[in-house]
C-alpha cells in the first residue's frame, strides 16, 4: 500500500517561503511569534527524515566526545516514524547505537496483559532492529510499582543521573499537548511519578495495541526530568496536532498544555508537517510576518480574517481597514479596497448552491458543480452508518429530490458506538418476537439476555454481540436514509475488514480494505463521490475509512469513468471546514434543516446515550455537527452574504499524480 494519501489534501499551496525560508533574516521575521524553534516540512515522512538525521548527529557527537549517548525515548505513535528512519540510517552505516544508553520515558501501569508494554512497542520499531546492547536499555519495572511506586520512580531517576544525565529526549507532541504521559495539569517541575490517564491517552494506547481496553495509569518521567535533558527533539504530525502545536510554540506557558513548558529550554526543536503546523501564524496568517505570495485562497482567508477583526461585512471594508491590519499589499495589488472586496464577495457567493449535483439547463460557469451529466450517479461513503446523514443529510435530500441516483456505502457497521442498554432493549424485543412466532427464543438471545439481566457481561464483545449491535445501527441508518429518500437497494453494507477484524474496530488498514471500496466504485461508476474528512476523529475509524477511499481513488484515477467524476469531502461529526476553505456550500431552509434533524433522530442508539461524547461540553458529535451547520450559516451572514438557517460545506478532493 502506498504512503498515506492524506497528505494530498491541500486547500491551497502553501509557499515554501513560509516554512523553508532562504536565509536566517527571513526565518527571524517569519518566526517572530514563535517561542520554540519549529522546523516545518511538507510531509510527515520528510519531517521524520530530518528529525532522524538530527538524532543521528547528536548520537555521533556525544559518542565522539563522551564515549556514549544517553537518550530518553518516547513511545507515541508519531515518533515511530522517526524510529523507522533511524533504522534506515543504521543500515546505511550513518549511525550506530552500540554506545547508546536508552531510558524509556514511560511505561504503562499495572495490567495483566504482558503485551501492553511501551518497551515492547519501542523494541519492535527500534531496539530489536539496531545494534544497541540489551543491558543499555532501561525501562520502568511496572510490576514493582505496586510495592512502592515512589521508591521505584526515585530509583529510575537515580539511574539516569548515574548514567550522566540525558543527552537527548526524543518524543512526540500529543493532540492534548502532553509530553510522554504528562497529562494536562502536570507541573513544570513534575518528577517521575504514577499518572492517572485521561480518555484521550487511553484511546491512543488502545489504538496502538489494537486492544479493546487500556490501563488507567502510566509511570512517566515528569516535565522536570525532560527539561533537564541537554537537548529535546519533539515531533508532531497530522491535523489533530495543530492546536497543541500552536499552543506549544506560540501560546502562553500553562500546565493545561504541558508541552508549552518547552519554551524555557535553551536547546529544543520541534519537527512538524504542514498539517500539524497549519495554525502557526506564518502558515495560517503569513501577512502578519512577511510579504505574501497572494493567491485566491490566501486572499479569501485574509479577508475573512479582516472581517473578524473589524466586525464588518466584506463590502464595508475600507482602505483604512486594510492599512490598519497590515493588508495594504492587497490594496496596492487591486488598486482599492473596493476591488478586493468585490472579488472576495463574488468568490464566496459562487460557493453557495442549492444544486449540489449541478443545475440542468443552466450556465455552470460560476457554479461549484457542472451541469452535465444529468442526472448523476452519486456515491456517498459513510465511515459509520450515521456519518453521511449527520454531516451532509441536507445535501443527500437535495440530491435525491433533484433526480440524481444516490447510493450510500456504510464502511463499517458502527457496533462499538452502540451501548449495552440499547442492545438489551433490542434483545428484549427480539426475545419477545421470537417466542411469539417460533415458540422458543434462539440460543444467542437467551444466553446473552441472561448475562445482561444478571449483570455478568464482560467488557469485551464477542462476534455475535458485535454483529447484533452493528445490526442495530445499520437498521437505524436504513430508516434515516428512507426518510431522506434513498432506496434500500442503494445502501451498501461494506463491513470493511480493518473494522470487523480489529478489536474495538481498530485494525490495520490493508489492501483488502481498499479492494472493497475499489470494487464498489468500479461497479457504480459514479459521476460524484462524497467522502468523509473528519480526520481528527480521536478513535481513528474515520481516518482509516477515508484512507481506504483515497487509495482506491488513486488506483482508479486512470480509468475512463473517473475522468468524469468529481470528489467532494465533507466534515461534521468532529469538525467543520473554515469559510476560506469551502468550495461548495449547500444551504438549508428551516424546514429542510428540520428534516435533517428528524432523520438524525432515527439513530435512537446515538441520540441520548452513545458512548462517545465531547469531553469539553458533554455534547454528542451529532449535536455539535448541527450546531456547526448553523454557525457556518451565521458566518456567511456576518460576511454580508445571504441569510440561511444552516449550511453544509464541502471541499473538492483533487487527484495528484
Amino acid at each position: 500500500m502506498k504512503t498515506d494519501l492524506k497528505t494530498n489534501i491541500k486547500f491551497f499551496q502553501v509557499s515554501n517561503r513560509y516554512y523553508r525560508p532562504e536565509n536566517e533574516i527571513e526565518l527571524a521575521s517569519l518566526t517572530r511569534y514563535e517561542k520554540v524553534p519549529a522546523t516545518v516540512m511538507e510531509s510527515a515522512e520528510a519531517g521524520a527524515q530530518e528529525a532522524a538525521l538530527d538524532v543521528a548527529r547528536v548520537i555521533n557527537e556525544c559518542v565522539e566526545k563522551h564515549g556514549r549517548c544517553v537518550i530518553g525515548f518516547g513511545a507515541g505513535r508519531y515518533v515511530f516514524k522517526v524510529y523507522d528512519e533511524l533504522v534506515k540510517l543504521y543500515f546505511a552505516d550513518k549511525v550506530s547505537f552500540a554506545d547508546v544508553v536508552a531510558f524509556n520515558l514511560s511505561e504503562l501501569g499495572m495490567t495483566d496483559d504482558q503485551e501492553l508494554s511501551l518497551n515492547k512497542l519501542i523494541s519492535e520499531h527500534l531496539y530489536a532492529k539496531v545494534d544497541i546492547e540489551p543491558d543499555h536499555i532501561h525501562t520502568i519495572n511496572r510490576h514493582s510499582a505496586s510495592e512502592n511506586v515512589h521508591a521505584l520512580c526515585k530509583a529510575y531517576e537515580r539511574d539516569i543521573i548515574d548514567a550522566g544525565g540525558l543527552d537527548l529526549v526524543l518524543c512526540d507532541l500529543t493532540p492534548d499537548g502532553s509530553l510522554a504521559y504528562n497529562e494536562p495539569g502536570s507541573a513544570r517541575t513534575s518528577a517521575c511519578r504514577l499518572m492517572l490517564l485521561g480518555n484521550e491517552s487511553r484511546t491512543r494506547i488502545a489504538e496502538a495495541f489494537q486492544s479493546d481496553t487500556a490501563p488507567k495509569t502510566a509511570i512517566t518521567l515528569g516535565i522536570g526530568n525532560i527539561l533537564r535533558a541537554s537537548k529535546i527533539i519533539c515531533v508532531a504530525w497530522e491535523e489533530d496536532s495543530a492546536t497543541a502545536l500552536f499552543n506549544t510554540v506560540e501560546g502562553k506557558m500553562t500546565d493545561l498544555v504541558p508541552a508549552s513548558f518547552l519554551q524555557v529550554h535553551d536547546d529544543v526543536k520541534i519537527y512538524a508537517d504542514l498539517d500539524a503546523a497549519s495554525r502557526l501564524t506564518r502558515i495560517s496568517y503569513p501577512w502578519k510576518v512577511t510579504s505574501c505570495e497572494w493567491n485566491d485562497y490566501l486572499i479569501r482567508r485574509a479577508i475573512v480574517w479582516l472581517c473578524e477583526q473589524t466586525g464588518k461585512p466584506i463590502l464595508k471594508l475600507t482602505n483604512e481597514d486594510y492599512n490598519d491590519y497590515g493588508l495594504s499589499e492587497l490594496v496596492a495589488l487591486y488598486d482599492s479596497a473596493y476591488n478586493v472586496n468585490i472579488k472576495t464577495f463574488n468568490d464566496l457567493q459562487h460557493t453557495i448552491t442549492g444544486w449540489p449535483g449541478g443545475k440542468p439547463n443552466a450556465d455552470d460557469t460560476y457554479r461549484p458543480e457542472r451541469e452535465n451529466p444529468y442526472p448523476k450517479r452519486v456515491l456517498i461513503f459513510s465511515p459509520h452508518p450515521d456519518d453521511a446523514i449527520v454531516s451532509m443529510g441536507g445535501t443527500v435530500r437535495r440530491l435525491v429530490q433533484q433526480g440524481h441516483d444516490v447510493s450510500i456505502a456504510f464502511q463499517t457497521d458502527g457496533d462499538v458506538a452502540v451501548s449495552d442498554d440499547d442492545m438489551m432493549r433490542t434483545l428484549l424485543l427480539a426475545d419477545r418476537l421470537t417466542k411469539r412466532f417460533e415458540g422458543v427464543g434462539f440460543k444467542f438471545i437467551e444466553e446473552t439476555l441472561t448475562k445482561f439481566i444478571q449483570n455478568t457481561t464482560t467488557s469485551e464483545d464477542n462476534d455475535d454481540i458485535r454483529f447484533f449491535k452493528g445490526s442495530i445501527m445499520l437498521s437505524e441508518a436504513m430508516m434515516a436514509c428512507r426518510q431522506m429518500g434513498v432506496p434500500k437497494e442503494n445502501l451498501h453494507d461494506l463491513r470493511m475488514p480493518f473494522y470487523v477484524n480489529g478489536p474495538h474496530g481498530q485494525g490495520k488498514l490493508t489492501d483488502n480494505d481498499v479492494a472493497v471500496i475499489q470494487d464498489l466504485i468500479a461497479q457504480i461508476k459514479p459521476h460524484q463521490i462524497f467522502l468523509d474528512n473528519d480526520l481528527v476523529d480521536p478513535h481513528g475509524t474515520h481516518a482509516r475509512a477515508t484512507g481506504a477511499v483515497m487509495h482506491a481513488l488513486d488506483n482508479l484515477k486512470g480509468e475512463d469513468f473517473m475522468r468524469d467524476c468529481r470528489v467532494w469531502m465533507y466534515r461534521g461529526q468532529w469538525g467543520q471546514w473554515d469559510v476560506d476553505q469551502v468550495e461548495m456550500a449547500v444551504p438549508m431552509s428551516p424546514e429542510e434543516f428540520g428534516d435533517k434533524r428528524n432523520a438524525i433522530l432515527q439513530f435512537h442508539s446515538q441520540i441520548h446515550d452513545a458512548p462517545f461524547r465531547s469531553s469539553a461540553d458533554g455534547k454528542l458529535p451529532w449535536q455539535r455537527s448541527i450546531e456547526r451547520n448553523r454557525d457556518l450559516a451565521e458566518k456567511y451572514q456576518q460576511l454580508g452574504l445571504a441569510t440561511y438557517e444552516a449550511i453544509e460545506a464541502f471541499v473538492q478532493y483533487r487527484f495528484h499524480s
